[in-house]
């Protein structure tokens, strides 16, 4: 039997997020992402490094061509391209392969270049681990479809973090998972964990693409599948016995290696995340908060939650051993200079005594008064949304959603929100829950006829002098403006007064350019 290894014959199936489906008469791709790679495709939007990046995320904008010129590639050109990768893994090309490049440099542009961003980050990270283990640097694009580059992505099953772990799986490759820690979610130990089962795998299938599969659907499937046509050990000969999730799963995984290493070709560039470059790790060696950290460095609790997203609870759970705190390099320094203060800052507050016992009311899921602040509430409205009530109570999003426990922006018509502002404009923001939805735009500088269709109606006629564009779904302001020789994202900012160009919304008239 080619399980040869008694803990690889207990290893539990990991999951994949790219579910694909085919239609069993023209094996062509149905369905190629599942709803819940959407899923965690808008948590990604969450994540603080990349809500406060300059861009937003905006999903299925599916533009025809780039300056001038069609999006769509030849077959030929893909063919020589995946032939000069120099990689031990064979970036063969087909028709199934083909669908999927075409998902990620036609369809799903917008969400490629926000991980195109993240992947300066993790990338380095997943290379020196790869390398340590002598494994194919290519390897490092399994994320990408596992977790769309989102430490905090967790499918229906349970599979978790950026290698989608399961619980046990994690457990057998030794990461620590307990109510205050799951270490799946930690970038960096979980990437350990995922090289050495990927180096548990080829020693029994010697084949990559066996083992990208056994790494979707388990070796237990992989065998079969083996067993089920004969004994050949080829992924393309076997692919009608594996299980249909698997089947997307090898196509989709040459289409991530072609789409990271020929974005540029295909006008995709990196949008900008907040994370720092260069960090370092601090060892905590008693119970501590997270907000305990952002509050004495000055800096946003997202900042640290995000580089550190193995804490459940925004707690370390430090004493009977020390645990380590990812901080960028400057951050860690400073951390140094001031540990016992950090320790001692509002020690009672967030826990009794020293033990690790966090008071009830400062779990993670709780609404901590921030330092110097005061306490308002708002009550949510037809027609609200989380980015629109931040920006009229002049708060981050992601602080928003963390102080009312808000996941994927679901807020819902007569919900209370507590919203904590400068104790010198308390008085000013109460009155903003009893303010019309003009008086409320108003306060941030726009009027009605920015926002949606539905709520709006145009006050102003077009000015024949000038060309109009009606924003779409899954429009921004770059897409627009790829659209019109000339034309840049700054034109459509100052011909429209706009004063943030991330809030366009669908059914605004956008002034474009002068007529020639």
């Amino acid at each position: 039997m080619i399980m040869g290894k008694k803990i690889l014959s207990s290893l539990i199936v990991l999951i994949s997020l790219n579910a694909t489906a085919f239609d069993g008469k023209t094996d062509t791709i149905v369905d190629p992402i599942s709803p819940l790679l959407n899923e965690n495709l808008d948590s990604l939007v969450n994540l603080w490094y990349v809500n406060t990046s300059a861009t937003d995320l905006v999903l299925d904008s599916v533009p025809e061509m780039v300056d001038g010129k069609q999006l769509k590639t030849p077959d030929s050109v893909y063919i020589q391209r995946l032939a000069d990768l120099d990689s031990p893994i064979p970036f063969v090309f087909n028709s199934k392969v083909k669908s999927y490049i075409e998902l990620y440099t036609l369809k799903r542009r917008e969400q490629v270049q926000v991980m195109l961003g993240l992947s300066e980050y993790y990338f380095p990270m997943f290379e020196k681990a790869l390398d340590a283990y002598n494994l194919p640097l290519e390897l490092k694009y399994l994320p990408i479809i596992e977790s769309a580059l989102n430490p905090r992505a967790r499918s229906r099953v349970g599979a978790s973090g950026l290698w989608q772990f399961m619980y046990y799986t994690g457990k057998q490759y030794g990461l620590n998972i307990n109510s205050y820690i799951d270490e799946r979610r930690d970038p960096a130990k979980s990437t350990q964990a995922a090289v050495m089962f990927l180096q548990d795998m080829y020693k029994i299938y010697k084949d990559w693409f066996l083992v990208i599969a056994a790494y979707n659907c388990g070796p237990g499937n992989v065998n079969k599948a083996i067993r089920r046509s004969g004994g050949k050990r080829n992924f393309w000969d076997i692919y009608y016995y594996l299980p249909r999730e698997t089947r997307g799963y090898v196509p989709a995984f040459i289409a991530a290696a072609y789409t990271m290493n020929y974005a540029q070709e295909h006008y995709l560039y990196a949008k900008p995340a907040e994370l720092p470059f260069v960090t370092d790790t601090v060892m905590v060696t008693k119970p501590l908060h997270l907000e305990q950290i952002a509050s004495l460095l000055d800096v946003k609790v997202g900042y640290i939650r995000d580089l550190n997203p193995q804490y459940r609870k925004d707690v370390v759970p430090a004493g009977k051993k020390a645990y380590p705190v990812r901080l960028g390099f400057d951050y860690a320094t400073t951390f140094a200079g001031m540990e016992d203060s950090i320790y001692a800052y509002r020690r009672k507050h967030y826990f009794q005594s020293d033990k690790l016992v966090v008071n009830p009311s400062k779990s993670h899921h709780s609404a901590v008064a921030p330092t110097g602040k005061g306490k308002v509430y708002y009550t949510v409205k037809s027609g609200d949304a989380v980015g629109l009530i931040a920006d009229w109570y002049d708060v981050y999003s992601s602080d928003l959603r963390y102080w009312n426990n808000i996941r994927r922006n679901m807020i819902r018509v007569g919900q209370k929100l507590v919203i904590y502002v400068p104790k010198n404009k308390v008085s000013h923001y109460k009155r903003i829950n009893s303010m019309s939805f003009a008086q409320k735009q108003a306060l941030s500088g726009k009027t009605v006829s920015t926002m949606t269709a539905s709520t709006t109606k145009k006050s102003v006629p077009d000015d024949p002098n000038y060309v109009y564009y009606t924003v779409r779904k899954g429009d921004n302001l770059w897409s627009i403006a790829k659209k019109y020789s000339g034309v840049s994202n700054s034109d459509i900012i100052r011909l429209n007064n706009l004063n943030d160009g991330r809030r366009i919304s669908p059914g605004q008239r956008l002034k474009i350019k002068p007529k020639s």
